[in-house]
């Protein structure tokens, strides 16, 4: 029986699919502070459950890089919705530490087997434009952050409990789970191209993919690190911390949906330099500024990371085509491996920065456990206000290494194209 694609409809399936990635970003980080306070968690420990998405999302996505053209889209996509359902239900009914690092760890791996399949799925539905339609199906992420983050925003408000705004992610994954178990895919474009293993791992090897691949751990830890912990880090410094990452991800919302023009005026090279610039500049507000400039940091911020993902996914994708869904695949588990380790390591770094501003000899789980108000919370506070933006700076240094290499990147690309005419 002849197989009947619908590229539009995979491509909404895949845009609810993703969108319930983003929402488990956005809700946790929404909600990370109150498991900390609820399950007398500490910074590292916070730090390693968030993390831990990141660990599952690598895994996910590089095993799932190679084993898709064997397997196809599809099954790789049931497995996703099977892992999220169970992460996300395991989340609602969590216990403690435990229970959380392992429906994290859950999540993690559903949302990095959506890309593995979704990210392939859109460059072989529309491979004349890849760029722009992976930056369109990747609006999906913020968007979803967005959404995220005002449930809890809402919820906190209407006295709702975390556990039900976890258990609204249960909707939309129970209908891209439907969508995907009626539609027909297509094969991978590596595939459909006829394009050999060996000259795919070849291009791998390249020295240019692995520029790339390097470059990914950047972005990625700019983006993703800021986002997962803004709630925390400047929690002190503003009463509406959550709302920086709303701000923040409304901006990608909107960049990424405009991505057509951008990315054809300024090309990806010149769009991943024109980000990395912006991102820099947007972090060194968040840390340096107070009151409402904080939120016009947001904002400049949103708009430098908005196009690093999909980015430099298209550019790999449209730059080295042989390197197929393996090579979509490595830069992504590249990016979200890097996240894990810079996540766990700034979790600690955090809690030294604390101990170092509270008394000596001061307890930091005791003053974690403090009654609000109370002299040590207040301590606290004063601690928290001064540690986050400090963070911030020492992060700052990612984006500024990332402009030196992407203004090479530009360049190199230049001499290139001149060469080749």
């Amino acid at each position: 029986m002849s197989k009947t694609i619908k590229p539009t409809a995979l491509f909404w399936a895949s845009c609810l699919a993703l969108l319930v990635t983003s929402l488990s970003f956005g809700i946790r980080a929404g909600i990370l502070n109150r498991l900390g306070v609820e399950f007398q968690l500490n910074a590292t420990e916070l730090g390693t459950i968030a993390a831990t998405a990141f660990w599952g999302f690598p895994l996910a996505v590089v095993i799932g890089g190679f084993v898709v053209d064997i397997i196809g889209m599809k099954r790789l996509l049931v497995l996703a919705f099977i892992f999220h359902l169970l992460g996300i239900l395991l989340t609602i009914f969590a216990g403690g530490y435990w229970t959380l690092f392992i429906s994290t760890l859950l999540v993690g791996i559903a949302n990095g087997t959506v890309e593995a399949a979704c990210n392939p799925l859109v460059t072989a539905l529309y491979p004349e434009n890849k760029t722009t339609k992976l930056n369109h199906f990747h609006l999906w992420f913020p968007g979803g952050i967005v959404i995220g983050t005002l449930i809890v925003f809402l919820f906190d408000h209407l006295g709702l409990g975390w556990q039900i705004q976890v258990g609204m992610m249960v909707i939309p994954t129970v209908v891209y789970g439907y969508l995907f178990s009626k539609l027909d895919f297509p094969v991978t474009e590596r595939v459909a191209s006829g394009v050999s293993t060996t000259e795919m791992y070849k291009s791998v090897a390249s020295p240019l993919f692995f520029f790339m691949f390097v470059c990914m751990f950047g972005t990625a830890i700019t983006e993703l690190f800021t986002g997962q912990w803004i709630e925390v880090l400047l929690r002190s410094v503003t009463e509406n911390a959550i709302l920086i990452l709303t701000i923040t991800t409304g901006v990608m919302v909107i960049g990424r949906g405009l991505a057509e023009p951008v990315v054809h005026r300024f090309s990806p090279q010149g769009v991943l330099l024109i980000s990395a610039a912006l991102s820099a500049l947007g972090l060194f507000m968040l840390g340096h500024t107070e009151g409402n400039l904080i939120f016009v940091g947001a904002l400049v911020f949103g708009m430098g990371v908005c196009y690093f993902w999909p980015t430099m996914l298209g550019f790999v994708s449209e730059n080295l085509p042989k390197t197929g869904a393996v090579g979509i695949n490595l830069m992504g588990g590249a990016g979200m491996f890097a996240v894990s380790i810079y996540t766990i390591f700034m979790g600690g770094k955090y809690d030294q920065l604390l101990q170092s501003k509270l008394p000596e000899g001061a307890s930091l789980v005791e003053y974690t456990s403090a009654p609000a108000g109370s002299e040590m919370a207040n301590l606290l506070a004063q601690a928290k206000r001064a540690a986050g933006p400090e963070i911030l700076d020492l992060t700052l240094y990612i984006p500024l290494a990332l402009v030196i290499a992407f203004a090479g990147l530009v360049i190199y690309m230049r001499s290139r194209k001149a060469s080749a005419q």
